[in-house]
Order: structure tokens, then C-alpha cells, then sequence
């Protein structure tokens, strides 16, 4: 689980520049420098939190001398009324990186809650949970970050370190074993090569090609469970397409190796989570 932060501070720099600019003219204006004071992150709803490391960047970006006390961890369950971490110093500074710390979190709570509730409803099966390349551009490191804090899995992270081969690339190869044996000549024979299917045809035309992994896309779980079975073991099987909480259940019991879920990253619903600031003292 762990989180790059070489990189995420590096967006986190491009975030505030967008937010702040020339100025945080509302705070600059009402709050003088000399004022410090204490903020509380504190949760609206029941959870899991993700993000924090990235509220402390914030902060710490804008002040260095700014303390992020964190009183619970990435990946741990959160309930209404608990406090997450404490912010205090420079007020100015604790105003003017409010919003974006907030978002950041909200969003990546989102992401890893959704992902636990998957995780949890998909349980007695032997399958891995894992997110996609649907996540929101400039975001993808901090939301497969939130999506393994949640439990979760991560798929391929861009188009540069695994092949997965689908319709349109099959169309204009001429078939599953062409586009194959063409992306087996092109990368790398450490490079994994998954195959999206969506009949039994497909299924014995990926296995006949040599295809690592199999992608069975928008199967219903009688029928996964019976390309499991045509599979053997000779190559990993996905599920994807149409995953909801009503039958994630039943498609981890078909005996998949993987599911994989767009919407853990590209509609999820983000986690309330509030900051209220207290003591206030002046220098």
C-alpha cells in the first residue's frame, strides 16, 4: 500500500497552483500572519480513510513549520464524529490548504471505502479485487493508491507494462491468435499478454494463442464458472463488465482469479469529511 511521494508531492504542487495562483486573497485579506491556530479533521460518516499522507504535503507545502498530527491510518475504518488528524500552525496556512487537503481526502476515502465494501461482498472466493485504467486523468497513482488501501488490487497501471489485447485490437489484427503472436514478437517475454473475450469461442481461441491471462467481459457467472472450467489453470481469468454489489458474490464463486472494477475510481461517491478550526492565538 505503499504510496509514491516523490510523485504525489510533485501534483500536489501543480494543485495548489491552480487553486491558490496569485494568492488566497479571502484569507490574505481577513487573516493577518501572526495568527496561529489548531484545525481537526474530523469524519462525517463511517469509512475508509485514504489520503492522508497527501493531507500533510499539503500543509507542509505551504508551511513547513506547520504539524500534522495523524491519530489513525490509511486504510483503517472511520466512524461519524472521529477525529483524524490535527492540523496546527500558521492559520493562514491551515485556511488556504483547507479545501484541497479535503478534497484530496474525501475523494481517495471514497475510492477505498467502495473498494472494502467490494472486497468484503466478494469474500469466499479466491478472487483478487482490482481497479482499471478508467480513473481521472493526472489522479491514477493517488486513486490506485486509495483502491489498495481499501483492499484492493492494482491492474495494469498505463498502456506501457502489460498487453491487454480487446475487440478493436482484434478486429484489425484479424483474430485473437494474429494479435497474439503479433504482440508476443513486439514486447518483451516478460510481459504478461491478457486477452478480453466475450463467448466460449474466445475462450479456446485466447487458450490456443498462448494468452497469459483471459478477460471475460460481460459473462454472467454460470457462464464464468464454465470458462473457468474450460481454462484450467492454463491461464489466470478476469472478470469484467457489469460488476455490481448484487452479483459480485455470485461472479467471485464462479472461480475467477481476478475482478475488475471501473467504477472504484471513475463515478465514485466521495467520503464527508470536515475540518473545524479552534483555539486561535495571536503572536
Amino acid at each position: 500500500m505503499d504510496l509514491n511521494l516523490f510523485v504525489a508531492r510533485r501534483l500536489i504542487e501543480e494543485f495548489l497552483l491552480e487553486d491558490i495562483s496569485f494568492g488566497d486573497i479571502t484569507t490574505n485579506s481577513i487573516v493577518r500572519d501572526d495568527v496561529d491556530s489548531e484545525g481537526y479533521i474530523i469524519s462525517r460518516e463511517k469509512g475508509v480513510v485514504a489520503g492522508l499522507p497527501l493531507v500533510e504535503i499539503v500543509f507542509q507545502i505551504l508551511d513547513p513549520k506547520i504539524i500534522c498530527r495523524m491519530l489513525v491510518r490509511d486504510g483503517q475504518i472511520i466512524e461519524p464524529g472521529m477525529v483524524l488528524a490535527e492540523i496546527s500552525g500558521k492559520a493562514r496556512a491551515i485556511l488556504t490548504g483547507e479545501r484541497l487537503a479535503l478534497n484530496l481526502l474525501q475523494h481517495l476515502s471514497g475510492i477505498a471505502t467502495r473498494t472494502a465494501r467490494l472486497v468484503e461482498l466478494a469474500t469466499g472466493g479466491k478472487a483478487h479485487i482490482v481497479d482499471t485504467r478508467k480513473t481521472t486523468p493526472g489522479l491514477r497513482v493517488i486513486e490506485k493508491y486509495a483502491v489498495r488501501a481499501g483492499g484492493g488490487h492494482s491492474h495494469r497501471f498505463g498502456l506501457f507494462d502489460a498487453v491487454l489485447i480487446k475487440d478493436n485490437h482484434i478486429k484489425i489484427a484479424g483474430g485473437i491468435k494474429p494479435a497474439v503472436e503479433a504482440a508476443r514478437r513486439g514486447v518483451p517475454h516478460t510481459t504478461k499478454i491478457e486477452v478480453e473475450v466475450e463467448d466460449f469461442a474466445g475462450v479456446r481461441e485466447a487458450l490456443g494463442a498462448g494468452a497469459d491471462i483471459i478477460m471475460l467481459d460481460n459473462m454472467d457467472p454460470l457462464e464464468m464458472g464454465q470458462a473457468v472450467d474450460m481454462i484450467a489453470g492454463r491461464a489466470l481469468v478476469e472478470a469484467s463488465g457489469g460488476i455490481t454489489e448484487d452479483n459480485i458474490g455470485a461472479v467471485a464463486q464462479s472461480g475467477v482469479d481476478l475482478i475488475s472494477v471501473g467504477a472504484l475510481t471513475h463515478s465514485v461517491r466521495s467520503l464527508d469529511i470536515g475540518l473545524d478550526l479552534k483555539d486561535i492565538k495571536r503572536r
